[in-house]
């Protein structure tokens, strides 16, 4: 629920209507980009804070029925195409390159998908957000998919690769964090033993984000890149579901991001951004 910062950053971005040519994103953080790149101002706030605490949304009985902590067919159908739609006509009408990062079972890899993979169902979606032991592997055109953030958490290497010399990167955790070895790993092994390229992932997931980390200050220090992470402490949890945190947490996101606006604009530039 640390996404809840990406979607305060971003609801300041289509309120001064700040719009990149190139953003990639996993998990949580993709999702949050859909609404961005549709324009759909409010919508991550609404989906962030009015289903928190609905049944349907996240908790046990959906794992115990669907295999998932959080009801992906209520997220994923339901939300967008019932309760708070999504303008798809918006979103592919953008001129916006997004690549939604997920990982391959078979390899460990990261495997990136464009928004043309994205249909009315957002398997792509549900692939980037799928948490091992609480959510079930995604079967997405031949392959077994688990969530992007296993293999590439933070994409910024995949971002420079394409060609983006000037990155703004958006982190939802303070400064000076690093992950530790997960405590689950013995679990993990038992769950995905028949995955052992993903397992080898799983236990070096914390060395390789931490190395990222590295590499974005190294950056950042050079003037590379620009980063967005909260400025105040942390206080949610990962399956958070206090709204009153959540709002502090995305309230964060948007001063931080107001804060930081003819920085951002100066960083950018006028070659990678439209502002109108």
């Amino acid at each position: 629920m640390r996404g809840a910062y990406t979607c305060g950053v971003l609801e300041f971005f289509i309120e001064r209507q700040i719009y990149f040519s190139y953003v990639i994103g996993v998990s949580a953080g993709a999702c949050n980009a859909m609404s961005y790149i549709s324009g759909q101002k409010g919508r991550n706030e609404k989906i962030n804070l009015n289903f928190i605490n609905d049944k349907r949304y996240m908790s046990i009985k959906n794992f115990i029925k669907e295999g998932s902590f959080f009801g992906m067919d209520f997220i994923f159908n339901e939300i967008p195409n019932k309760h708070i739609p999504f303008d798809f006509k918006s979103f592919y009408n953008s001129s916006c390159k997004f690549l939604i990062g997920t990982t391959d079972c078979s390899t460990g890899k990261p495997i990136y998908f464009t928004k043309d993979d994205i249909d009315e169902k957002f398997n792509v979606l549900r692939a980037s957000s799928s948490l091992p032991l609480v959510s079930p592997i995604v079967k997405f055109k031949g392959y077994e998919l688990l969530d992007g953030g296993l293999s590439d958490a933070i994409p910024i290497k995949k971002s420079i690769q394409d060609g983006n010399g000037k990155n703004i990167i958006v982190l939802t955790r303070n400064r000076n964090y690093r992950k530790t070895p997960n405590k689950l790993y013995k679990i993990l092994e038992i769950k995905y033993k028949n995955y052992p390229k993903l397992l080898k992932t799983l236990k070096y997931r914390y060395k390789n984000y931490n190395q990222t980390l590295d590499y974005i200050d190294a950056l950042e220090k050079e003037g590379k890149v620009l980063v967005l992470r909260p400025s105040k402490p942390l206080n949610v949890e990962r399956f958070e579901k206090n709204p009153r945190k959540l709002t502090q947490l995305l309230e964060n996101g948007y001063n931080d991001a107001t804060k930081n606006y003819k920085k951002i604009i100066r960083f950018m530039g006028e070659e990678n951004t439209r502002v109108i």
